[in-house]
């Protein structure tokens, strides 16, 4: 069973961060370009003041109107967002995110930041996961086969 840590290894620990000051219409311009749905808010490197996505965008231009795009990302992102150990299971993850209703999850590792992982990157992991365990069961399914077949 796969771990956050080894999803951070095949896709990488990069980390898209902003600052905090950062004007909101700035970073959703970035998620564009970038094509990602989230960014760390981080007022130095290895730190997580918060996270900022599409949802808490959308969320601040229904609450504010069009004049929450000028905004520091500061006063839009969760401030305290669910996160994640490199020692979790993919499957934990998946379930939390799901039950929680979150894409993303910063990686936290004794207080520092490691990576971020989105639903897509679990999904992924998951279904690698599934492909493993079926092509170790046709394998040994075969080769049981074959020693039927030499001492039948």
């Amino acid at each position: 069973m796969s771990r956050v840590r080894d999803v951070l290894q095949a896709k990488g620990s990069e980390v898209h961060a902003v600052a905090p000051a950062t004007p909101v219409m700035r970073v959703v311009q970035r998620m564009r370009v970038d094509q990602i749905g989230a960014y760390v808010v981080s007022s130095r490197v290895g730190q997580l003041d918060g996270l900022v996505t599409e949802r808490d965008v959308l969320n601040a231009i229904a609450r504010r109107g069009p004049g929450a795009l000028e905004l520091p990302v500061s006063a839009v992102m969760s401030r305290a967002p669910l996160t994640c150990s490199p020692d979790d299971t993919v499957r934990a993850v998946m379930a939390e995110m799901t039950r929680e209703r979150v894409r993303h999850l910063p990686v936290v590792e004794h207080g520092q930041l490691r990576g971020i992982i989105s639903i897509g990157d679990v999904v992924k992991a998951s279904i690698d996961d599934a492909d493993l365990e079926t092509s170790v069961m046709r394998d040994a399914y075969l080769t049981g086969r074959a020693r039927l077949a030499e001492t039948g």
